[in-house]
């Protein structure tokens, strides 16, 4: 097998060994638990939206209620236009994945092609980013990080091809993907003659696709930002014009600091040679690609630093890093480059876009080739590819108790909410996906990710999270104690009638999630009025709840 067929193949063997080896794990840890099952509870909010959609109820999360509450809009349309042509099974959404991955491994071949222009660094690039842990978890989780990914690659394979307008389209979806990646329009436009014509050419792509979701979050919630975005912003610059204050210190200097830090340390479990072979990388592409793709590339330097001044939530190895991931094939891209004097000079050298122009920049470097034969190129990449290998069962077994624990956590109470309340049943929620999609129940949001009415409140932290519960008065609450201690000891508006805990917690907010009946429950003999705006008369007897438990609480423990 040579060429075209190699580099299809060689991806989508590594990414099936890989998908393979994680799902044999989760069985070993979470059971049973069938294809149908994701490492995070947004993958479910993500699901939630789309099954609207595809039902004709429009962008929303409770059903004909417009509202923002998607960070990576696109991957939410995505979804829902496949659950509308083939129905709303939440398999789909690692097809989606699956799929995305195997793009995104082609197309980092197809970007170490034309900078380094050799096959065998080509096919080295691709497997490694099919075999790298965080793209197995992306390519599964049900979240849009692989469409991400899949879209800035693909706009570094147009802008090395010269194809500014397509390759600032790519962007301005990958943006719609995951906001992160408007970091890189602005280096692209730097890495060429600096124009009008090109600021254009970088610039009306990515605001044509950006405006209407703008729009749309002005028109639902009255903010450029998503709420998604809006509840989650811990500081930085955004914060800041949000009024969130913290010291300039922080903003300027600890916090940068520690997200450099995290994503070294992010890099280095992807692969312990990554974060070692970045520097040389980028050393490499300055010297034999020229600007045009070292600027670009120092996005990998930079993305931390922004994360960390412009809208910091978490580090950017959060959630196996989910908010980098679509820098993760770039990355591994960079990394391979500078082996290419590494390498013989054989027919792997085979020309390709530009591959010509970059043999002939490397003749100085031949003679090393011509005395190793090659074998420290194939020595350097066997190393990182033991690597990657060597990462994978410390990410199968997270992704595998991830999936356990909302399995046992979230994905439980959803069922046991559907048995136990009444159809029209509100429900405040900590934790909305899972719960929502399986129960099919209106929801409070007391993060303030689909309800951004609670995000005001919210400041004045959980009491006011509490008077907002006195407005909206749902009539069950399911939180976390942990993080409303407040709240979960005041039994007389709040009774505990179900709990979860987790025995071995790796993604959940907290151990132990509690389902609480409220004093204003429609469905209680002894209802209180509910003293806010959005009061509701007493439930229906042609409704009532199914019956509860008898001793009202039940812990229930997970291995």
């Amino acid at each position: 097998m040579r060429g075209r067929a190699l580099a299809v193949a060689a991806p989508v063997a590594a990414l099936a060994l890989a998908i393979g080896f994680f799902l044999l794990k989760t069985r070993q840890l979470a059971g049973g638990v069938g294809v149908e099952a994701f490492p995070l509870d947004d993958a479910w909010i993500h699901m939630q939206f789309a099954r609207n959609l595809a039902e004709g109820r429009g962008f929303s999360f409770n059903p004909g209620v417009p509202v923002s509450g998607s960070t990576a809009p696109l991957w939410t349309l995505a979804l829902g236009g496949v659950f509308a042509v083939l129905g709303s099974h939440p398999v789909l959404a690692k097809v989606l994945g699956i799929i995305a991955a195997l793009g995104t491994a082609w197309l980092a071949g197809r970007l170490a092609l034309i900078w380094a222009g050799r096959r065998d660094v080509a096919l080295l690039a691709s497997v490694l980013v099919a075999l790298a842990g965080p793209m197995v978890w992306g390519a599964l989780s049900g979240m849009e990080v692989a469409l991400a990914a899949l879209l800035v690659t693909a706009a570094l394979v147009l802008h090395a091809r010269g194809r500014a307008w397509a390759a600032g389209a790519a962007l301005g979806l990958a943006a719609l993907a995951r906001p992160e990646a408007a970091l890189l329009p602005p280096l692209f436009w730097l890495a060429g003659p600096l124009t009008g014509r090109r600021a254009l050419a970088w610039g009306l792509p990515v605001a044509g696709f950006l405006a209407p979701w703008v729009a749309f979050n002005l028109a639902t919630i009255g903010s450029h930002l998503p709420a998604t975005a809006a509840a989650k912003i811990e500081g930085g610059l955004v914060g800041y014009l949000r009024g969130v204050r913290e010291p300039l210190r922080t903003t300027l200097l600890e916090r940068p600091w520690q997200f450099e830090t995290e994503w070294a340390r992010w890099l280095w479990r992807v692969d312990v040679l990554l974060p070692i072979l970045l520097l040389p990388g980028l050393w490499w592409l300055g010297r034999h690609a020229g600007r045009a793709a070292l600027v670009p590339a120092t996005v990998l330097v930079l993305h931390p630093l922004a994360m960390a001044m412009l809208a910091p939530y978490r580090a950017p190895s959060f959630q196996e890093g989910r908010y980098s991931i679509h820098l993760l094939p770039l990355a591994l891209v960079v990394a391979v480059v500078p082996l290419t004097p590494l390498f013989s000079s054989s027919s792997s050298s085979l020309s390709s876009p530009g591959g010509e122009g970059r043999v002939r920049r490397l003749r100085s470097v031949r003679g090393l080739r011509s005395v190793t034969g090659g074998r420290l190129g194939w020595l350097a990449a066997g190393a990182l590819l033991v690597g990657a290998v060597a990462a994978l069962p410390s990410a199968a077994s997270r992704y595998g108790w991830a999936v356990q624990n909302i399995e046992a956590m979230q994905v439980h109470l959803g069922h046991w909410v559907a048995r136990h309340t009444p159809p029209t049943a509100r429900i405040g929620l900590n934790d909305v996906g899972a719960i929502a999609y399986i129960s099919r129940r209106e929801v409070v949001d007391v993060m303030g990710l689909v309800t951004p009415a609670i995000i005001p409140f919210r400041r004045d932290g959980e009491m006011g999270v509490l008077r907002y519960l006195e407005h909206a008065c749902p009539d069950y609450l399911i939180v976390f104690p942990a993080w409303f201690p407040a709240i979960s000891e005041m039994a007389d508006r709040y009774h505990p009638v179900y709990r979860v805990r987790l025995d071995h917690n790796e993604v959940a907010g907290a151990d132990e999630l509690v389902v609480y009946e409220t004093a204003w429950s429609r469905w209680r003999p002894d209802r209180r009025p509910c003293p806010g705006a959005l009061a509701r008369g007493p439930g229906t007897s042609q409704e009532p709840p199914a019956e509860m438990p008898g001793d009202r609480i039940i812990a229930t423990r997970y291995p």
